[in-house]
């Protein structure tokens, strides 16, 4: 299964707790800390609610 590794670079604070939620979810809760997460639906999900908070820094297959 294929991985992609995210990077957050937003700030939670004053962010609705759905998304902070999801940013744990993720593995992230602090600005420049990075995640190796699976390639699926689940997660490509997650990455599109806080789009605006987290970069996508690789895909590796």
């Amino acid at each position: 299964m294929s991985k992609i590794v995210v990077r957050q670079i937003g700030s939670p604070l004053r962010r609705h707790p759905d998304q902070r939620a999801t940013l744990v979810g993720l593995g992230l809760n602090k600005i420049g800390r990075h995640s190796e997460l699976d390639d699926n639906a689940c997660v490509r999900g997650m990455i599109s609610k806080v789009h605006h908070l987290i970069e996508v820094v690789e895909t590796k297959a």
